[in-house]
């Protein structure tokens, strides 16, 4: 019954409504899901309340009737997407609808020749949108304004002239009535080739360059053009794309009504622009889909038409799309500017913690946990020259090295360690490290995922992403912050991604959350996989290999604990707690050269965060009104290590209770009768004589043997050898000396009289690059550097 109690209560700690609408929120794809239902429910109205509205041969009229409405659409979503506007469409709408009129009635051009030509004609109007906007840099707004009086008086002048010719000639053309009133496969002609191009042109705008470039210079134009778009020729060909849309709506139109009058396309501009923006199209720019601008389309026109069939006057039909309008263009004002605040509100969502009761802590307790000052008098390693060693590690030849938040592993050798180098530039914020069997350092690193650094520093990736939760919103593949790593003896490495949900600089949110959002993760690199072994892990932290290589220890920050996951052994796959009530949050673990383990707390529990843990609501509230460096946190200025053995028992522990030499320890490691201690926030490492144990204990030795080589086990010898082999120098295969000898009278011949010349101009050019500094050397760390 209390499995089951369990079980529930933590399945309701990792759902619910608020995780799932902050994540939904999230989504691009959600954003069109208020407007689509919109639309349905628009349809399903109309289908009650008017007779026969569902039928299918009402569904195919209003399809047809739709398509030349949606090019109209269509073509002012560009002009949106790129931030701009296009309120001549209507326009251009009538006056192509004219133009394919008179192509046909008038010159009696063919209907393959007319249907190119009025294409034509729509792209030159457009193209006077495009060079006014795109390369005489006008305002979209008043350009188009005024094409739009332009060519509305154009179409009322001629139609007024060619009004008689167009109601008393026809077209006998087979091809013109298939264009005007033929289907397929069903569907109207019009409506299958809008969706034709809105495929066409959903690949354009979200899968090639030149649709990236229009969403980019919407976004902002300024940096379009620092990132080398072409800013006015692809301002210039979204109007031209415009223009032949509508072109292309007024050779429908035309086919099917073969008129034209002075009302043709009137208001279809303000129709389009309310579609396009109720789809979800921004009119600030940068943000829109072709598909989008159909649903907001699709609303207009549903909502239209069916007003119409009900006996609604024309004039309600037009304040209502007005009022659409403003309501839509308000609604993407203010969604714009609040979206990211209206998430961040809901995004955070803390749950009640159960936290196992602490122990004393207090100096003088019987306690293993007791306070003492056993690191108050360690040795500092690298004072200010190291920032905020989250892990440390030495190698075979007993050098030091130290993870920092600058995105370097620092490196101190020498006596006392006084030689400070940066061994590898890895970027990102490396934490864990350990070596592999070949003397590779695998590092961990927030942000990037598992990296190696190779012993002459060159670095390779090893993994950065894992397998998706299938049933997951958001994608977590991405290792958003792998925080430690250990590795097992079979070369497998296990490492923690502490969450999902957050990144490196907002991690303590994780915390105060409280949910299960972190994951162990194993990468095999014999296969080259990796894959979740655990996942909705509450804030998974240090990662060790347990001595017999069996287990691995699983440090819970946000719970307090210590688990242990069997890998190998009758009780492979499962995971149980080894150390419940510890008196802080533990961090890093590592081994100890007695067969015993060592644990860093990076926290100290206190009674005020205890209870905040099981006050969800408080923790909320706290997130929301207080400022960040006001929050309640764990004590952070005590240093604490701890010794516990296979049972999961305290033996010892290590304190600096003031803080001011190691406080917020994070790590520490063994090494010839020392120990190493790091700290996320501290600036040196430090250093204790330990006693009573085995001063030739090594954690290399312990892992991979006192004389372990380049042995290929799988372990990431390839990709080392990889790395060398690409930075090689390049050297000429030897040849036999004889032979050598036998040729050389002959090439020296051959080359006596040009070898000088060619020095010469070798010399010429390298002096004039060194003078540019164009010049590279590579520096001891294998990065290039100007001469």
């Amino acid at each position: 019954m209390s499995m089951a109690v369990d079980s529930f209560a933590a399945s309701v700690r990792r759902f619910s409504p608020r995780l799932l609408l902050s994540e939904l929120l999230l989504k691009q794809w959600f954003e069109p899901v208020v407007p689509f239902t919109v639309m349905i429910g628009l349809w399903t109205y109309f289908a009650l309340t008017i007779p026969d509205y569902a039928s299918v041969q009402n569904s195919v009229s209003l399809l047809r009737l739709f398509a030349e409405f949606g090019f109209v659409a269509l073509a002012m979503g560009f002009c949106l997407v790129t931030g701009g506007i296009d309120l001549s469409v209507g326009a251009i709408f009538a006056l192509c609808n004219f133009a394919a009129l008179y192509f046909l009635l008038v010159r009696e051009w063919p209907v393959g020749l007319a249907i190119p030509a009025t294409l034509l004609v729509g792209a030159l109007l457009g193209s006077i949108n495009g060079f006014l906007i795109g390369f005489l840099k006008t305002r979209p707004f008043l350009t188009t304004l005024v094409t739009l009086i332009i060519l509305r008086a154009s179409v009322n002048l001629l139609n007024t002239s060619y009004a008689q010719v167009f109601a008393t000639n026809s077209v006998e053309s087979d091809a013109w009535d298939f264009v005007g009133g033929g289907s397929v496969l069903g569907i109207p002609i019009n409506a299958a080739t809008l969706f034709v191009v809105l495929l066409i042109c959903h690949i354009f705008l979200s899968r090639s360059r030149y649709g990236w470039h229009l969403t980019a210079i919407g976004a902002s134009r300024k940096a379009a053009r620092h990132a080398g778009i072409r800013v006015r020729l692809m301002l210039f060909m979204t109007y031209v794309l415009s223009g032949t849309l509508c072109a292309a709506s007024g050779i429908f139109y035309a086919a099917r009504q073969a008129s034209t009058d002075s009302t043709t396309g009137v208001g279809w501009e303000f129709q389009a622009l309310t579609a396009v923006v109720l789809g979800g199209v921004s009119l600030a720019g940068g943000k829109g889909t072709v598909w989008r601008a159909m649903i907001g389309a699709l609303i207009i026109f549903l909502l239209i038409n069916g007003l119409v069939r009900m006996g609604i006057p024309g004039y309600v039909t037009s304040a209502v799309t007005g009022m659409i309008l403003l309501a839509a263009v308000g609604i993407d004002v203010k969604w714009s500017k609040n979206r990211g605040k209206a998430i961040q509100k809901i995004y955070v969502n803390p749950a009640f913690v159960p936290l196992a009761s602490a122990p004393a802590v207090q100096p003088g307790a019987t306690s293993p946990y007791a306070q003492n000052d056993r690191l108050i008098n360690a040795q500092a390693i690298g004072v200010d020259q190291v920032e905020g060693p989250e892990d440390v590690i030495l190698d075979r030849q007993g050098r030091l090295y130290g993870s920092t938040r600058d995105g370097n592993v620092i490196r101190f050798s020498g006596p006392d360690f006084k030689t400070r180098e940066v061994f590898a530039h890895i970027g990102g914020r490396p934490l864990g490290m350990q070596f592999d069997r070949d003397e590779n350092l695998i590092v961990a690193v927030a942000g990037m995922g598992v990296y190696g650094v190779a012993p002459d520093g060159g670095i390779f990736k090893v993994t950065d992403e894992t397998n998706r939760t299938w049933y997951k919103l958001n994608d977590d593949s991405r290792l958003r912050m792998a925080d430690d790593l250990d590795i097992a003896p079979d070369g497998k490495i296990y490492f923690s991604d502490c969450t999902t949900r957050y990144e490196m600089t907002t991690n303590t949110l994780d915390i105060l959350e409280g949910r299960p959002n972190g994951r162990v993760v194993c990468y095999d690199p014999a296969t080259k996989t990796t894959r979740t072994v655990i996942n909705h892990f509450y804030f998974p932290n240090g990662i060790c290999v347990s001595h017999d290589g069996k287990s691995i220890l699983i440090a819970s920050t946000s719970l307090c604990k210590v688990f242990r996951h069997w890998v190998d052994g009758p009780n492979k796959g499962k995971t149980e707690v080894l150390m419940d009530e510890l008196p802080g949050n533990p961090d890093n673990i590592n081994r100890a050269s007695d067969g015993t383990y060592w644990l860093a707390l990076v926290g100290i529990r206190t009674p005020t965060f205890d209870l905040a843990a099981r006050k969800p609501g408080f923790r909320l509230r706290m997130v929301k009104q207080v400022p960040t460096d006001e929050w309640l946190a764990p004590a952070l200025n005590h240093g604490c290590v701890l010794k516990f053995n296979e049972q999961g028992e305290a033996l010892e522990s290590w304190w600096d209770p003031t803080g001011i030499s190691h406080s917020t320890l994070t790590s520490m490691r063994e090494h010839e009768g020392y120990l190493y201690l790091g700290g996320l926030e501290n600036n040196r490492i430090g250093r204790i004589k330990l006693d009573g144990v085995d001063d030739s204990w090594t954690g290399y030795d312990a892992y991979w043997g006192a004389k372990a080589g380049w042995r290929n086990n799988g372990i990431f010898r390839s990709s080392a050898a990889r790395y060398q082999k690409r930075h090689r120098p390049r050297r000429r295969p030897e040849r036999d000396p004889a032979a050598r000898r036998r040729d050389e009278p002959e090439r020296s011949a051959r080359h006596s009289h040009t070898d000088w010349r060619a020095a010469a101009r070798h010399r010429r050019r390298h002096r004039g690059r060194r003078r540019r500094g164009l010049c590279l050397r590579r520096t001891a760390g294998g990065q290039a550097q100007r001469q």
